[in-house]
C-alpha cells in the first residue's frame, strides 16, 4: 500500500509597516504545520514586489502601511495579477488588522481579500485561516461577520443629488467654506450634508469618505 504524500506547506508572505509584528508574527507561525513564511514586506509597494518574484500562496495583509500605497490597494493589486507577469499565479490575501469598521471591511472584501481577521485572534484560528484561504475558503473574525451580516440586512441609503455633489467637491479638496461658497449653500448646511454623507457610507472622516467613493465609484 503506497504512502500518502505530504502536501506542501503554504507559501506565505507577511505584510505589515511594524517590524515588531512581522518578527512576531514570523516567530508565531514558525510553530504551525503546512506554513512557511517566505517573506516580509514594510509597505504595499515591497510586497507587491516580493509576491511576483516568490509567488506565495497566501499574503497576510494589514491595512494601514503608513505612507505609500495602502493595504486595501495593494490587495487590490494582488488579486488582480497586475504584481506579476501574465500568466503567473495570482495570490490569495488574508486581512489581519486592527480595524473592524464598516468602511475597512466593505473595502477590503471589494477589493478581492479572501478573509479578514482581526489581530486579537486567537493562534490557531489565524493558522486555520491561512490554510483556508491558500484553499480559496473564506474566513471572518465574528465580529466581522456580524457587520458583514448588518450591512445585508440594513443596506445603506443611497445619497442624494446635493450629497454626491458635496461629495464631489470634497474630492476635490475643498474645504467647508470653499464648498459653501461653489455651491451656494451656507456652511452650516455643508456641514449638515457631511454628516450624512459620512453616516451613509460608514466613515468618520473625510479621506474616509473619498476613498469610499472611490472604491463605490460614486465620483465622476
Amino acid at each position: 500500500m503506497s504512502e500518502s504524500v505530504p502536501s506542501p506547506p503554504v507559501r506565505l508572505l507577511l505584510c505589515d509597516d511594524h517590524a515588531v509584528v512581522r518578527a512576531g508574527l514570523r516567530a508565531l507561525l514558525s510553530s504551525a504545520d503546512g506554513i512557511e513564511v517566505v517573506g516580509e514586506a514594510g509597505t504595499g509597494e515591497e510586497a507587491l514586489a516580493m509576491a511576483a518574484r516568490l509567488h506565495p500562496d497566501v499574503v497576510l495583509m494589514d491595512l494601514q502601511l503608513g505612507e505609500g500605497m495602502d493595504g486595501v490597494t495593494a490587495t487590490r493589486r494582488l488579486t488582480s495579477g497586475a504584481a506579476g507577469a501574465p500568466g503567473s499565479p495570482v495570490p490569495r490575501v488574508l486581512v489581519l488588522t486592527m480595524f473592524d469598521t464598516d468602511a475597512d471591511i466593505s473595502r477590503a472584501i471589494e477589493a478581492g481579500a479572501t478573509g479578514y481577521l482581526l489581530k486579537a485572534e486567537r493562534p490557531d484560528e489565524l493558522f486555520a485561516a491561512i490554510r483556508d484561504a491558500a484553499s480559496g475558503r473564506t474566513t471572518l473574525s465574528a465580529p466581522v461577520a456580524d457587520r458583514l451580516l448588518a450591512q445585508l440586512r440594513s443596506p445603506r441609503p443611497a445619497l442624494s443629488e446635493r450629497e454626491h455633489e458635496i461629495l464631489g467637491q470634497l474630492a476635490r479638496g475643498l474645504g467647508n467654506r470653499e464648498i459653501a461658497r461653489a455651491l451656494f449653500i451656507s456652511e452650516a448646511t455643508v456641514k449638515t450634508h457631511l454628516g450624512r454623507v459620512y453616516g451613509k457610507l460608514g466613515v468618520e472622516t473625510r479621506a474616509g469618505a473619498v476613498a469610499v467613493a472611490k472604491e463605490r465609484r460614486l465620483l465622476p
